[in-house]
């Protein structure tokens, strides 16, 4: 490929979540699809992720994780802010239900992040490359502050700003999830100078809001490409001698996988819906369809790892 306009991140969320999501990642990135993989170390398949990462030399980041599940530190296991009286986290909405309410103890969150960051690193044998919250919550307030802390310390470079140009225009995302998207950009937004504060480095530009499940499509990351690149590519201009752009660095957030197996998987309250539904099959065919690495390849868009950028 000539210089590349893009180096694209394609991180495979959720990892470790079931052995059908494991496998179907796997599948995913030996096919070309993802480069890059953001794991949960409290999900029921969490060994087994990090040991197909090593077999497969799939790059590895963790995916912290405050809303689903059991937490990893056994000190919040009992009694602590972060978990209802059932013992597992309050769920996505909530956490930010309890954090807005003031009754979460940050001090908490930093102890469950350095635990997950322990246990990643028992699981893998080293340090994430990257680190980014499990249904967003790593930008919300206070917990940035908290998060941004926990990466600074153990020298963790990368993290996602979930920031993606042309949500504002997305047509065919419903209203509650366009609520829910707007309320992630402003959060996200407001995370930027708390992570610049701490050093902390993130693509340029953030893609996979529009393109979840059933809205991932062709002509969609198309759009999203197009989106983050700055309008439509004139490869005309882009090929004439001395012609010397800037390489845009971006990652598209997705969940490939298979469909969940009932009572199989998840962070210890069983898998959800999404997971057993047919979008993660669906991500996964879109991902690896040999059209969408053909449009790769005309955009001059390279995919990569966080440890590439």
């Amino acid at each position: 490929m000539p210089q590349p306009r893009m180096m694209l991140v394609v991180t495979g969320d959720d990892f470790g979540y079931c052995p059908r999501r494991n496998q179907g990642i796997v599948d995913c990135f030996q096919a070309g699809g993802i480069s890059n993989v953001s794991l949960l170390v409290n999900a029921s398949a969490a060994k087994e992720a990090a040991d197909l990462a090593k077999r497969h030399n799939i790059p590895i980041g963790l995916h912290a994780n405050l809303s689903e599940g059991i937490p990893v530190c056994q000190r919040l296991q009992q009694a602590s802010t972060l978990i209802n009286q059932h013992g597992f986290f309050h769920g996505k909405m909530g956490f930010r239900q309890a954090l807005e309410r003031g009754q979460l103890s940050m001090k908490q969150v930093e102890l469950e992040l350095r635990a997950q960051v322990r246990l990643f690193r028992e699981l893998t044998g080293h340090l994430p490359h990257h680190m980014d919250g499990h249904q967003h919550v790593h930008v919300l307030p206070e917990v940035r502050e908290v998060f941004a802390q926990v990466l600074s310390d153990l020298r963790i470079p990368y993290t996602r700003v979930p920031v993606e140009p042309g949500l504002h225009n997305c047509p065919w995302l419903p209203a509650h999830l366009h609520r829910f998207y707007k309320q992630v950009e402003k959060d996200a937004l407001d995370s930027i100078p708390v992570f610049t504060r701490y050093g902390i480095r993130w693509p340029d530009v953030y893609l996979g809001l529009t393109t979840m499940g059933q809205n991932m499509s062709i002509p969609n990351l198309q759009r999203a490409l197009s989106q983050a690149l700055g309008g439509p590519s004139d490869t005309s201009s882009s090929s004439a001698p001395g012609f010397n752009q800037p390489v845009v660095t971006a990652e598209l957030m997705v969940h490939p996988g298979y469909p969940s197996h009932p009572q199989e998987g998840g962070c210890g309250e069983g898998p959800d819906d999404f997971s057993q539904s047919a979008d993660r099959q669906h991500e996964l065919n879109v991902l690896r369809d040999p059209s969408l690495l053909a449009l790769y390849s005309q955009e001059r868009v390279q995919l990569c790892a966080f440890k590439d950028l």
